[in-house]
């Protein structure tokens, strides 16, 4: 099953603007997350998506390749499921939306949701054990699984709730900024309209779960760091990158 790469880039952010040229350890972000992506074992191409030809611009002259989308486009999601839909990546059957604020994005969460989607799972992603004292934070999404992997839920509020916080234990899982498709069913959701439980937690992942896709979710053994989203979140990733030699593992 051939595996395209598509990194989405938008420069409109309204937290953080022009978040994919930000520079993070004397690079654009999105050259860094770019870096990572290409890292993922068993991937045959990868393209960054922008609506931006400042971004084309600067990752000419590291050769990554670029496609140009609609900047009107809604979401991530919309500006991968353009690129997959043009007849150049139509051979490609595992489509992956590394989201291109993911620079620290765990290795093995890429490859666990390409494999979720090799083995039959109509979208695969990835999630990591999450600090409890974290557990309140919206910006955290937290997810659910039944006992063969695939999501139940997503939510900005933490899940499972517990009744009885004294004689309960429960792990919270962070889900990551990452989801690897059938071709097939990026393009189906991208044709669906906002579902309601989306629109409440404003979380596209839940448009798949309400028309009845299966989501597989890898469950990694650590904790991992999170997207960049806010001026605070490059300060601390900034930070972050000049602790190590190159971006962790």
């Amino acid at each position: 099953m051939p595996v395209l790469i598509v990194v989405p880039a938008r420069v409109g952010s309204t937290r953080l603007p022009n978040k994919p040229l930000q520079l993070l350890g004397g690079a654009p972000l999105v050259a860094r997350v770019v870096e990572r992506a290409q890292r993922v074992p068993g991937v045959d191409r990868l393209v960054v998506a922008t609506d931006a030809e400042a971004v084309v611009a600067a990752l000419e002259p590291l050769g990554v390749e670029s496609v140009m989308t609609r900047r009107e486009l809604a979401s991530g999601t919309d500006r991968v499921a353009a690129v997959a839909a043009r007849a150049e990546f139509a051979g490609y059957d595992v489509v992956v939306n590394i989201q291109g604020d993911e620079p620290f994005l765990p290795l093995e969460a890429g490859a666990g949701a390409i494999d979720r989607v090799q083995r039959g799972d109509a979208i695969g992603t990835a999630a990591a054990p999450l600090d409890p004292a974290l557990r309140d934070d919206p910006a955290r999404v937290k997810v659910v699984c039944d006992d063969r992997g695939r999501a139940l839920y997503f939510s900005r509020h933490p899940i499972p709730y517990l009744r009885d916080p004294e004689s309960a234990t429960t792990t919270w899982w962070q889900h990551l900024g990452i989801y690897a498709y059938r071709r097939d069913a990026l393009l189906r959701l991208a044709d669906l309209p906002p579902s309601p439980l989306e629109r409440a937690e404003s979380l596209e992942q839940l448009r798949a779960l309400e028309a009845g896709m299966v989501i597989g979710v890898t469950l990694l053994d650590r904790p991992a760091m999170p997207g960049i989203d806010t001026p605070a979140d490059l300060a601390a990733a900034e930070a972050r990158w000049l602790d190590h030699a190159e971006a962790p593992r």
